[in-house]
């Protein structure tokens, strides 16, 4: 087995500048040619559209899908061959580093009250935070938008920097809203109850704040939080009998999927399958140390920028795993999950970054790549 502290060093290198030929394709002007591979892996694979720097996407009852491009637009696209659909009236976003529009779902209501919830990164005047919002959309005579956006759940506090914003939304089957939130690179909020960063948050759909929260009693911030330790969580989804699980982007290596538990600490920064990117140790996850271990961690690290749990038909021995898309790993992974435990399975290679993954209506598996005229892309089986 390789080194793993030797595996970090390499992972920083790379991030120091010393960037390998595959990644440096991925960050840099070398995305076209990259994105031009064919995918490997046990499916057919189909181009259904293309998008500038997209985010996230959500199906619409109907078929059709939400796509969130991230300097701001809400599209919606309706098809291979159709000229997606602008949504107006979305929020004003910061777009810089990793901020920018983010997630988007439906209220689990939505054929009846038409609701979209939004995240998106907002500028103030100590600084830059993530924000959740709801709106209405309305559609009429081929145009969009939204009605009514109210945000419902900031960040706090707002910090500097453009990194680690999370804000992946997820729905309960209670209806409860579940929030990631990234800890800005700030490290030491994600351990403090009086900040949301570093968390998974839990709220009513209106943003108020259900009084069996695990710190409903402190007042205040800590009446939202779910879970603590997290890092920059940037996949969120419910497994089919209701468990909660969550990718975060690691240090340099140390990559995590978690099953996300009510009060429960996972440690960041006080311990970490990997290291800080200056060299400096994190000490490892260890029995006894009173902190929730990841179910399954990647080093060198996959860059894990989404999380779908399946449970379509399409795929019938793939249904209650999840899939991970990877941003450096240029990859699918899929993790075989079985009640609480999960077990890596397999890594097809997509040759471009992957943003999102999502299940459509009929099953299939869709990706968003992630760039600049970056591909919609539907898996279905060979």
């Amino acid at each position: 087995m390789q080194n793993r502290k030797s595996v970090r060093g390499s992972f920083f290198r790379a991030k120091a500048g010393l960037v390998p030929v595959l990644v440096l394709a991925a960050c840099s002007g070398g995305v076209a040619d990259a994105r031009q591979k064919t995918p490997r892996g046990p499916f057919e694979t189909t181009e259904m559209g293309r998008f500038n720097e997209p985010w996230a996407m959500t199906f619409l009852p109907d078929g059709r899908a939400l796509v969130t491009e991230k300097a701001g637009k809400l599209l919606i696209w309706s098809g291979k061959d159709r000229a997606p659909v602008v949504v107006t009236g979305t929020p004003e976003v910061s777009n810089a580093g990793q901020g920018g529009f983010g997630d988007v779902a439906l209220h689990p209501a939505f054929k009846t009250n038409g609701l979209v919830y939004l995240s998106w990164s907002e500028a103030g005047p100590d600084g830059k935070g993530s924000a959740v919002g709801r709106a209405r959309l309305i559609e009429s005579s081929g145009t969009a938008r939204l009605d009514g956006v109210t945000v419902i759940w900031r960040q706090t506090p707002k910090v500097s920097g453009n990194g680690h914003f999370g804000h992946r939304i997820a729905f309960a089957s209670d209806g409860k809203l579940f929030i990631s939130s990234g800890e800005r690179q700030k490290f030491d909020p994600a351990q403090d109850l009086q900040a949301n960063l570093g968390k998974v948050i839990r709220l009513n759909d209106d943003g108020s704040l259900p009084t069996d929260n695990p710190f409903a009693a402190q007042g205040g911030v800590a009446a939202q939080i779910w879970s603590l330790g997290h890092r920059n969580p940037l996949g969120l989804a419910f497994a089919l009998e209701g468990s909660l699980w969550n990718t975060e982007m690691g240090p340099a290596g140390g990559d995590e999927l978690n099953l996300v538990k009510r009060a429960a600490n996972y440690g960041y920064p006080r311990v970490s399958n990997g290291s800080h990117y200056d060299g400096r140790d994190i000490p490892d996850h260890k029995p006894g140390d009173g902190f929730e271990p990841p179910k399954a961690s990647w080093n060198p690290s996959i860059s894990p920028g989404s999380l779908m749990i399946y449970s379509g038909t399409l795929f019938p021995k793939w249904k209650g795993d999840a899939f991970i898309g990877g941003l450096s790993s240029q990859a699918l992974i899929r993790v075989d999950l079985n009640g609480q435990s999960a077990a890596k399975a397999e890594q097809w290679d997509m040759g471009a970054r992957i943003r999102e993954v999502e299940q459509g209506p009929d099953g299939a598996i869709w990706l968003l790549e992630d760039s600049k005229n970056a591909r919609l892309l539907k898996l279905t089986p060979k």
